[in-house]
């Protein structure tokens, strides 16, 4: 079972919160590697300033303001893909990063991709998960409630909030207050 589309169709917010427990897959050259999802940060609307949409629509934002449940997966300082779950309704550029899972399956696959680190780094940043899992621009804007893919997410294992954390998005460092400071990201204790 994928979480279907209305998962997705909700505040940014709820998704970011309730993606916590839920399982990332991949088929990769037929093998498959999935993980917990652990980490997430929400972005939302133009008037955000950690988001990119705050530019508008542009080439490279396009994306986020599709249907829900849909990819949004860039590029960053020049190395990395960072995969984001587009959220609610279609036309509101609203996504939410998937900043770290916990490996399920194929981790003899993902320990060849990510080298000789440890078990807890192989996949506890963005750009780490993505290299795992081989995710890249051509999972740009593809519906993660879909297999045909190859990439999509399920659900998983329900996570109390006892067990969860808020706190400010990472690496906004030009970013004016309050979008700064917002409690956006979700985090697995």
């Amino acid at each position: 079972m994928l979480l279907p589309p209305d998962f997705y169709n909700r505040p940014t917010l709820t998704v970011a919160r309730e993606l916590l427990g839920c399982r990332l897959v991949r088929i990769l050259d037929g093998e498959r590697l999935s993980g917990i999802i652990t980490e997430t940060e929400a972005y939302i609307g133009e008037s955000d300033l950690g988001c990119h949409a705050k530019a508008g629509k542009t080439k490279r934002t396009q994306f986020m303001y599709g249907p829900p449940g849909r990819a949004y997966v860039y590029f960053t300082y020049g190395m990395h893909w960072l995969l984001n779950a587009v959220t609610e309704a279609e036309g509101f550029p609203a996504a939410v990063l998937i900043r770290a899972l916990e490996v399920e399956t194929g981790l003899s696959v993902v320990r060849s991709r990510r080298g000789n680190v440890s078990a807890r780094n192989l996949t506890d940043g963005p750009a780490k998960l993505t290299r795992a899992f081989g995710i890249n621009s051509q999972h740009n804007n593809i519906d993660l409630t879909s297999t045909e893919s190859g990439l999509w997410i399920e659900p998983g294992i329900e996570i109390p909030d006892s067990s969860v954390t808020n706190s400010p998005r990472v690496g906004l460092y030009s970013v004016p207050e309050p979008w700064k400071s917002m409690p956006w990201r979700f985090k697995v204790r």
